[in-house]
């Protein structure tokens, strides 16, 4: 991943500090709860969590509104069947600390931005494109559109689209990177997330 596109990604996670929606009243069920429950929580952290603590509570965020192990195993695809039980709980571990690492880390760096959901499409899939924008009062917006699904916890985010390009098309490359430089093993790239995640 592009340092720019990383920038603009963690921004995009960790700068949503005002929420405005079409609708005034949500349902536990729409689609687009996790995405303003995400924008919501990172106005609390930023404004009132301390610093020391900040990694953790942004950490539970997105326990409580991705679905790690949904993106964990569609982004190792075939090589997490041939991973062990430990191995995966591991990779799934790292990657939750590892974002919230990045995510809190540029905090500081951002200032406040504005998220609108613009609108809830449903997908053949059973899945949802939640389209919105993102930008400070009077600048350019960007555009994101969060992939949405349900596996039985409630809606869960599990993909972002900055611009038109897939944050979790391009981690997958990366970790699909890393395991064929392995030749085909999984374990160097669950240790290079955990070393990521200190």
């Amino acid at each position: 991943m592009s340092k720019a596109l990383s920038l603009v990604f963690s921004a995009v996670f960790a700068g949503l500090f005002a929420v405005s929606a079409h609708a005034a009243t949500l349902s536990a069920a729409d689609p687009s709860t996790p995405v303003r429950a995400v924008a919501s929580e990172m106005q609390r952290i930023s404004a009132s969590v301390p610093p020391a603590e900040r990694q953790a509570a942004v950490r539970q965020v997105l326990r409580q509104n991705f679905d790690a192990a949904w993106m964990a195993r569609t982004a190792l695809g075939a090589h997490w069947d041939s991973a062990s039980a430990p191995q995966r709980e591991r990779f799934v571990a790292a990657l939750e600390t590892s974002e919230a690492k990045a995510y809190t880390e540029r905090l500081a760096m951002l200032g406040g931005m504005v998220l609108t959901v613009d609108r809830v499409t449903s997908r053949p899939d059973g899945s949802w494109t939640v389209d919105s924008s993102a930008g400070q009062n009077g600048g350019f917006p960007v555009k994101l559109a969060w992939e949405v699904r349900d596996g039985g916890q409630g809606p869960r985010i599990v993909d972002v689209r900055v611009g038109g390009v897939s944050l979790f098309a391009t981690r997958q490359s990366e970790f699909k990177s890393v395991i064929r430089k392995s030749n085909g093993s999984i374990e160097p790239l669950v240790e290079a997330m955990e070393a990521r995640a200190r």
